[in-house]
């Protein structure tokens, strides 16, 4: 590839970089799911969807593999813009890269969901994640459906085919309870967009509005995280979210 081949190739597309991008036909499928394809290397990508940093040696040991293993497999998904990397002292920190990244991540799941095998074992964690989990900043499972459906029952969010659409009356809701919303819309990220669960097989709330949601029940100790990427609702979650939206979370 020339230079000159090389400028014209965008620098990046969807959060993913010119990593993805084949020399001749675009995007490059193949390289992606390479990267995700490695067992090891979808364990730590698994483990880095609740949106919080692992240093290597946290995932090597998540994935059980040795800590060079890990670096290698860590530096095949920063280059490829899957991760993004932190350096704090002499600790080198790994988070998912964007939002785009969480979002490829989360729909193949839903796409091996379909597939999986009927007979596999269902262990508690299984049924911990698909009641309540974290989708990388963004809360899922049957509470992140069942919040997008109070909201648009309350009003505050139209249905949409493609997810959800904010009412005029949900603008100036979610702006009383506290989120700035001229800060949300000024990311680079789409203010709301309809993230496909992959346990509920339905929409849940993704963008910046829902990462604000889930920043705002977390900051208000109405949610607590358990085990991983699980979280539960609290007592006072339970209040707060009636009285401020009007959603009932079962």
């Amino acid at each position: 590839m020339t230079v000159e081949m090389f400028r014209s190739v965008p620098k990046d597309v969807g959060g993913l970089s010119r990593y993805a991008w084949s020399m001749n036909r675009g995007p490059n499928i193949a390289a992606v799911a390479a990267l995700v394809g490695d067992p090891s290397r979808a364990i730590m990508l698994d483990v880095l969807l609740d949106g919080r940093v692992r240093t290597a040696g946290e995932l090597a040991r998540e994935a059980n593999v040795t800590p060079a293993t890990a670096s290698g497999h860590l530096a095949k998904l920063v280059d490829g813009d899957l991760l993004a990397v932190a350096h704090q002292g002499r600790h080198r920190y790994f988070r998912l890269a964007s939002a785009e990244a969480a979002h490829l991540l989360e729909s193949l799941a839903v796409f091996a969901g379909e597939r999986r095998v009927p007979k596999t074992p269902r262990f508690p964690k299984d049924d911990a994640m698909r009641t309540g989990r974290t989708c990388y900043d963004h809360l899922a499972g049957r509470l992140g459906v069942a919040l997008a459906d109070g909201l648009v029952a309350s009003g505050y969010l139209d249905r949409l085919d493609d997810g959800f659409a904010i009412t005029t009356d949900g603008g100036a809701r979610f702006a009383r309870a506290g989120l700035d919303m001229a800060v949300l819309q000024a990311r680079s990220r789409p203010l709301i967009r309809g993230c496909v669960d992959w346990s509920e097989r339905r929409f849940h709330l993704a963008g910046s509005l829902g990462a604000g949601l889930l920043d705002l029940m977390t900051t208000r100790h109405w949610l607590r995280r358990a085990d991983g990427r699980t979280v539960v609702v609290t007592p006072s979650g339970h209040r707060g979210l009636a009285e401020a939206f009007g959603v009932t979370l079962g």
